[in-house]
């Protein structure tokens, strides 16, 4: 009987410890609304990629990813001639060498040549070694077949080398690898199928082995039975222990998980005490000690994309205590699109030399993720919070 009692015990605190959420936000503080957030001071912003079908072609735009490699920025994104979803996405970019003031002409990463029906889509960047790699998300027909592409930049001649299929499971990567303690990398992202927000698509990682960038271990974060997600996710990495940050289904409030193995096992998604709405979250560990997130995390938007937040904790703190707008929908001053139904959204972001460059879609208040891409880029003193 003793052992039934000890054993019974000692499943209740493992079940408490894996089901327990870590606040995002500091509890003794509430959410501000929209009204009452902070513009940053010093931020500029730049046009990626202008929303302009009458010219190239292509109506579709979603994704931006960023990358400072040999001292010019690459900005890649998604790229459709026809509707989201469908097997004419292209994954493509841009280079600019001023810092995103001026950029360069279109260049093509892959237009799903390997297959009719072959479609490779957005995805994230990785300067390491010397070398620019890509990982882009990539799918057959509409949505099937989930996979991620791996592709390496010829410089010398400016064209991509493809490398073959990386990760397979489902996996579509939503933030850059970040290297840990332990000499591996991981990528956040998550598991995927046809579309829906009604449908389990959990969150998940991708894990390196070592600087080997063509083989990847895939670790699906739990879900508990009955939880409707798009897991698209973000990841802080702070020694072995790695927090991750996911999109809800239809709920706008953000999903958290907790590794404390480098991210080989995790405490199941559920709900935190962050409002956020149902879109791709951008986050990670600035070199200054704070951690930041990049969505719209407001009291009052719901699953509006707008405004452009970052929040932020003060140095070396676990919870995100203040929140800053870094652009409104309306945003007469430009560049850049400027609508109140502007949807700003799928940001991604890179710390270079005391700045933050955010790149972002704007829908300009087109509906079908016809978007332009641009470029916020924002300095590390602005976001001081002690």
């Amino acid at each position: 009987m003793k052992f039934f009692y000890s054993v019974t015990l000692l499943a209740i605190l493992l079940g408490s410890r894996i089901s327990a959420v870590p606040p995002l936000w500091k509890p003794d503080r509430a959410v501000p609304p929209s009204a009452a957030l902070s513009e940053l001071v010093g931020v500029t912003f730049h046009v990626i990629k202008k929303h302009e079908p009458e010219k190239d072609g292509y109506p579709w735009l979603h994704g931006v990813g960023l990358a400072l490699h040999e001292g010019k920025l690459y900005a890649s994104f998604g790229h459709n001639k026809g509707a989201e979803n469908t097997a004419s996405e292209e994954a493509r970019g841009r280079v600019s060498a001023d810092g995103g003031r001026t950029w360069s002409d279109v260049f093509t990463i892959d237009t799903g040549t390997d297959a009719p029906d072959l479609a490779v889509s957005h995805g994230v960047f990785l300067s390491a070694g010397g070398t620019l790699w890509a990982f882009q998300g990539a799918f057959y027909g509409k949505m099937g077949r989930i996979h991620t592409r791996a592709y390496t930049l010829e410089e010398r001649t400016g064209e991509w080398r493809p490398r073959g299929v990386v990760i397979e499971g489902g996996f579509w990567p939503m933030n850059q690898p970040v290297k840990q303690a332990n000499g591996n990398w991981i990528m956040a992202g998550f598991r995927a199928g046809v579309y829906s927000e009604k449908s389990t698509n959990p969150a998940a990682v991708a894990i390196s082995r070592g600087d080997d960038f063509r083989k990847w271990d895939l670790v699906s974060i739990p879900t508990p039975d009955g939880l409707k997600l798009w897991g698209e996710s973000a990841i802080i990495v702070d020694g072995p222990r790695v927090l991750n940050i996911a999109r809800y289904g239809e709920k706008a409030e953000a999903l958290a998980a907790v590794s404390d193995d480098y991210g080989r096992t995790w405490t199941a998604s559920a709900s935190s005490n962050l409002p956020m709405a149902t879109s791709k979250p951008c986050a990670g560990l600035l070199s200054n000690g704070q951690r930041y997130l990049v969505c719209t995390t407001t009291s009052d938007s719901g699953k509006r994309r707008s405004p452009l937040t970052i929040a932020v904790s003060r140095r070396g703190e676990a919870e995100f205590s203040r929140v800053f707008v870094i652009r409104p929908a309306l945003f007469p001053a430009g560049p850049g699109e400027s609508n109140p139904k502007c949807g700003l959204a799928y940001a991604c972001a890179v710390e270079h030399e005391g700045k933050l460059y955010v790149g972002y879609s704007n829908s300009g208040g087109r509906s079908g993720n016809h978007n332009s891409a641009e470029l916020a880029v924002i300095p590390l003193a602005a976001l001081r919070i002690d």
